[in-house]
């Protein structure tokens, strides 16, 4: 059988969810479609999802069409919880993105679009609340064009929108416009040239050209539904199953998957969710996972002691995966979300490709009572096992938990799961954002420790500046001679660990370390002394280069009557922000602008409040820039400062605490 692995993509309150529940009715795996707002439905069964009424989480389930298995991932549409989307997007066949015909192409909408084309992902449009009162299906098909594709192919049209009566209409190929058909025969030179001649393709050539370009992803179905109501579900059934590929996979080869969720089972222990693109899994395989990002991708064993396959909540034992499905792993203590398992052949072209939606802009101080402190730590490591983006430091001096964040809802659902699951009442300061920093000039570091014996490492370490945006890049032009390969690891393992802090107390970034001298010894060299030598010889690189602030940009995108023009530009330049591209039709201001994140922490309440929560705004990362100092912030030290080398070599020697 047939199986593809599909995700529902939408911006939050589209309809994703019921549009979900209401595939998996029609399909027959469920006896009653649930809702929302009763918070009964398969994929939003978390607490906490049905209290709010949106996803937090991409959750699994399964329907089988047409003689095909369809797994669908319906994955959160609030901008808190982008990360969750990003992951799952490795893990997908195809997508189907939701389209409110209320709302029309929503700016979190057109970000998500953007990832998929990125990943020249097949994608079906499914716009969704075609009943609502005064819906301009005309003006949606525009929209679609002007913000998503114009290679839209409309496989229905709609009697009655915009009324109870609503239906859609299934289209035969042969009623397609003529561009319609043009976009379908595109990559089929014969018939694309025949068709220009006058000659309307058959309807096998048609079909085939339709399922070439949906593969290729320059072709994009669209379909017209009331998800609430059922109308157009099985249409889009029938579309996804007819014309979304799935992706090959060699049961027989080597194992090859990428953990898009984890998640913890009192019972059972963490649950590592995998989609498998080659090979099989069973119980009680030794399996090598791979931490994309980390130096030559971090490899760690684990043992399987259960495989399930995975419907909303429900689970059911089948001991083994094969290429192409995706199930629950049980037994992987170390896996986080976003861990490769096994060969990375399978998966680096989709790492590659995919683009960063998620970047936590924000750190808040989390705290409890004394007592509590250490199942405070216990339960923030396990959120950031299920989201990596949750980083957290522990400071020891202060007794200060800091975790990264991406906004106020997933704050608070922080601290609902914390009290939830682990019984703890906790406390967020005020976020504060999180600057960067970065070399301003070339310069050079050095660390010469030769006593007290026995130690001996010698260090040189060059340091520039690279392009915004270009990252951390180290290398080495040191023989083996001079420094035996295996301390040079250990160089280019500390060098990481000590841009974490830079000068101003900020993580360094955008800059190339290289090694270009120092000196090891056979008799007195010790195994820990490079690791003590090398963030001396990096705090010294950055004190001579000197660092420039950099601050966090947001990108919003902006919808507002035109009337609000005026005090919406005048916010932007107030919070030191640009615009960028806007455009006024039918009345509405669309407006594109760059802001940096210390002065619009609050801006999407103000701007709640200025449309009366009429107006859309969607944000998302955009980039670092230089901030004077004046206008940024510096940060407290971690721990000892290497530069303070006297107390640096005792506490790493373990003489002082």
């Amino acid at each position: 059988m047939k199986t593809i692995n599909i995700g529902l993509l939408a911006h939050v309150d589209a309809g994703k969810t019921t549009t979900v529940e209401r595939m998996l009715y029609e399909g027959g795996a469920i006896r009653h479609a649930g809702s929302v707002d009763r918070g009964d439905t398969q994929t939003d069964w978390l607490e906490v999802e049905r209290q709010r009424g949106i996803s937090v989480a991409s959750a699994q389930a399964s329907v089988v069409w047409n003689d095909v298995a369809i797994n669908i991932v319906d994955t959160p549409g609030h901008m808190d919880f982008t990360g969750e989307v990003e992951r799952a997007l490795l893990a997908l066949d195809a997508v189907v993105l939701v389209v409110s015909a209320a709302d029309g192409v929503q700016p979190q909408t057109e970000t998500f679009w953007r990832s998929i084309v990125a990943l020249s992902m097949p994608c079906v449009f499914f716009v969704n609340k075609c009943d609502r009162t005064g819906v301009d299906l005309d003006k949606i098909r525009s929209d679609i064009a002007m913000n998503l594709s114009r290679d839209a192919v409309y496989f229905t049209d709609a009697a009655a929108p915009g009324t109870n009566e609503f239906a859609p209409q299934s289209r035969q190929p042969s009623s397609f416009s003529d561009d319609e058909i043009l976009v379908c025969v595109e990559s089929d030179e014969a018939a694309a040239l025949a068709f220009l001649d006058g000659e309307r393709p058959c309807p096998d050539v048609l079909d085939a050209g339709i399922r070439r370009g949906v593969a290729e992803g320059r072709l994009y179905p669209v379909v017209f539904g009331s998800a609430m109501f059922g109308a157009g579900i099985r249409e889009l059934l029938d579309t996804i199953a007819a014309y979304l590929p799935a992706t090959e996979g060699e049961a027989d080869g080597e194992p090859s998957g990428i953990v898009y969720k984890v998640e913890h089972d009192d019972r059972m222990g963490k649950a590592a969710h995998v989609r498998l693109f080659s090979g099989t899994i069973r119980n009680r395989d030794a399996l090598e996972l791979h931490r994309p990002g980390t130096a030559e991708g971090e490899a760690f064993q684990g043992k399987v002691t259960q495989i399930r396959a995975v419907s909303g909540p429900n689970r059911r034992d089948t001991g083994e995966l094969r290429a192409n499905a995706i199930a629950a792993i049980y037994g992987l203590d170390a896996v986080r979300a976003g861990d490769v398992i096994g060969s990375m052949a399978r998966v680096s072209e989709r790492l590659a490709k995919s683009r960063r939606m998620a970047v936590p802009m924000m750190s808040v101080v989390v705290s409890a009572t004394p007592e509590k402190q250490p199942e405070l730590l216990e339960a923030v490591a396990r959120l950031s096992d299920e989201d990596p983006l949750l980083d957290y430091e522990w400071n020891a001096e202060d007794r200060e938990l800091s975790v990264k964040i991406m906004g106020q809802i997933q704050l608070e659902v922080m601290k609902h799961v914390v009290r939830e699951r682990h019984g703890l009442d906790v406390a967020f300061s005020k976020p504060t954002v999180l600057y960067r920093e970065t070399p301003t000039k070339n310069g050079e570091g050095y660390e010469e420790y030769t006593m007290p014996k026995p130690c001996w490492a010698v260090v040189r370490l060059a340091i520039e500046p690279r392009p915004r945006g270009a990252g951390y890049v180290f290398e080495s032009r040191v023989p083996n001679d001079k420094i035996f390969y295996r301390y040079q690891n250990h160089i280019a393992q500390s060098v990481p660990e000590t841009l974490k802090q830079g000068r101003l107390g900020w993580q360094v970034v955008d800059l190339r370390v290289t090694l270009v001298g120092g000196e090891h010894h056979t008799v007195h060299t010790h195994n820990m002394d490079f690791f003590l030598a090398t963030p001396i010889a990096v705090m010294d690189g950055l004190r001579n280069c000197g660092t420039t602030l950099l601050e966090p940009i947001v990108k919003y995108r902006i919808s507002a009557d035109e009337s609000l023009a005026g005090r919406i530009v005048g916010d932007i330049l107030a919070m030191r922000g640009e615009t960028g591209d806007s455009i006024i039709r039918d009345g509405t201001l669309h407006l594109e602008a760059l802001v940096p994140a210390a002065t619009s922490m609050d801006y999407p309440v103000t701007f709640a409040s200025a449309t009366s929560g009429r107006g859309r705004l969607a944000a998302e990362f955009h980039s670092y820039r230089e901030c004077p100092l004046e206008l940024g912030a510096t940060r407290k030290r971690n721990g000892i400062d290497p530069l303070d080398r006297a107390k640096w070599i005792l506490a790493r020697r373990g003489a002082v605490g």
